[in-house]
């Protein structure tokens, strides 16, 4: 361990994780690393939700977006989360979330270390933090994701480290931690390209505020990505034609401009179809690191990749593993608030590919709740990106449920991104560029471009009978615009 906790000074500090579970108390708020599950911590809080089958009681949990089922299924189950926050994708928590026993606040995830420092989610009480190292002045060098965790550490009456033996310690030096300064007179951020390194490689904390170390060898629990299906590789080859039309008219160069993608199998998929394209020298100014990422850098055609966070499959985390020091020189790990800036963003124009749960015809977008209703993971930073990219595009498959759906629909259920950061929408049937266009035109660029052909019928008929009516700019008929939802809860199918 001396290698791993370097100040001599904090190894008085190491316990068992049930002493350190013993520091949180009852109401507390913790803010833990983790993101996307990824350098999450995993022993204090298995320990935390055995101690609450003897002992109840509710702590608020905030992270840097979803976690592994050690930190947030483990205490749902156990029923000790009074407010979650920003995102998640546990199935245990989202029951819990949507069953009304967790109170959830869905954020921009830019937004959370800001309102942290800020002091607008209340005190932090204890950060909790998986790290690989302390650093002999007592810094910590996180493991595979940084998320929100230095505006944590910073704000925390008290730091719990969890030093994770599963993750090399090769991983120090892939670590950019760089804090905005706060308002009236911050500064410019200082990164002009995606491969800029702007501050430290650990996380600076105060050793005074480190109450306990707990010794952990819990490795990340990645998940399977889904196999690349037909669907997908469609949406992907609209995709690189669309990007090859931009470059052919002189939007974009040869190389693109920095790529940013969501999270999952399908954003993972449709990044994969660029090693079949004809573009190289790509840069990516993104969130999190999925294989086809890992695939790209491989392939040479990826020359730097900045993200928040480390998230492949089983076997690309062993990949990344075995070539760590090739992969450390092309990746650079940042904190969210700067992953996910709208100043840099915008600065070096990056090209923004997120997925849609469904969309409507005049362009806006829902990612979030299943029907309007139930919670899925939350917006995660597809809202950071899509209203400050060069490029603003959505992708989604026309259809879901065996066609029991339509991901174009005459009103979406819950807006979370509008008309008005929405510049393209890509289904498999096509790419509808929306740029410059009124909502009468939106409409039907999106029904005759991204619609299934099973539900552009009915979609052109909603269109033509709203047109009828007194308001021509937006047209819609209220009464009628989310029966399609209604009729799919009713009936199992949103055709008639």
């Amino acid at each position: 361990m001396l290698e791993r906790i370097r100040n001599t000074s904090l190894r008085a500090k190491v316990t068992e994780a049930s002493e350190a579970a013993k520091l949180i108390k009852d109401g507390m708020t913790v803010g833990a690393s983790g993101f996307t599950p990824s350098g999450y911590p995993k022993a204090v809080p298995l320990a935390l939700a055995e101690r609450a089958l003897v002992e109840p009681f509710k702590i608020n949990l905030y992270t840097g977006a979803s976690v592994g089922d050690e930190l947030d299924g483990a205490l749902a189950r156990a029923g000790m989360v009074n407010l979650r926050l920003p995102y998640q994708t546990n199935n245990a928590m989202r029951d819990a979330i949507n069953s009304g026993s967790v109170h959830f606040t869905d954020m921009h995830l830019s937004h959370v270390p800001q309102m942290v420092r800020y002091g607008y989610l209340g005190k932090i009480d204890v950060a909790l933090v998986e790290a690989v190292a302390i650093t002999e002045e007592g810094h910590l060098v996180p493991s595979t994701s940084l998320g929100a965790t230095p505006a944590y550490v910073e704000q925390a009456e008290m730091v719990i480290v969890e030093i994770n033996t599963s993750q090399p310690l090769a991983l120090e030096g892939m670590h950019d931690i760089y804090s905005p300064e706060a308002p009236p007179r911050r500064q410019p951020l200082p990164l002009l390209a995606p491969g800029d390194r702007i501050g430290t490689p650990y996380i600076p904390c105060d050793p005074q505020k480190i109450a306990a170390i707990v010794i952990t060898d819990i490795e990340d629990a990645v998940r399977p990505l889904g196999p690349i299906d037909q669907c997908s590789r469609d949406i992907s080859a609209q995709l690189i034609e669309f990007l090859e039309f931009e470059v052919g008219r002189g939007r974009l160069p040869r190389n693109l401009l920095p790529l940013q993608s969501g999270v999952g199998s399908v954003a993972n998929a449709v990044l994969a179809g660029l090693l079949n394209s004809p573009f190289t020298g790509l840069t990516c100014y993104t969130e999190v690191i999925q294989d086809s990422m890992l695939d790209l850098i491989d392939a040479g055609l990826v020359t730097v990749a900045s993200g928040c966070s480390l998230t492949p499959s089983l076997e690309g985390l062993k990949r990344f593993k075995q070539n760590i020091d090739f992969y450390r020189s092309k990746i650079i790990l940042r904190p969210q608030d700067i992953t996910n800036h709208p100043e840099i963003a915008r600065r070096l124009g990056v090209i923004s590919m997120n997925t849609a749960l469904e969309v409507d015809i005049y362009g806006n977008v829902n990612s979030t709740h299943v029907m309007g209703q139930r919670m899925m993971n939350g917006i995660g930073g597809s809202g950071d990106f899509a209203r400050n990219a060069y490029l603003s595009i959505f992708t989604t498959p026309s259809i879901a449920k065996g066609g029991d759906i339509s991901s174009v629909v005459p009103m979406v259920s819950h807006h979370d991104h509008t008309e008005h950061d929405t510049m393209v929408i890509i289904s498999e049937q096509g790419v509808a560029d929306l740029r410059g266009l009124s909502p009468r035109q939106r409409s039907r660029r999106i029904i005759e471009k991204c619609a299934h052909p099973d539900y552009r019928p009915m979609l052109r008929d909603y269109v033509e009978r709203a047109e009828k009516g007194q308001f021509q700019h937006t047209p819609h008929l209220l009464g009628e615009a989310l029966s399609w939802h209604q009729r799919f809860l009713q009936t199992g199918s949103m055709k008639p």
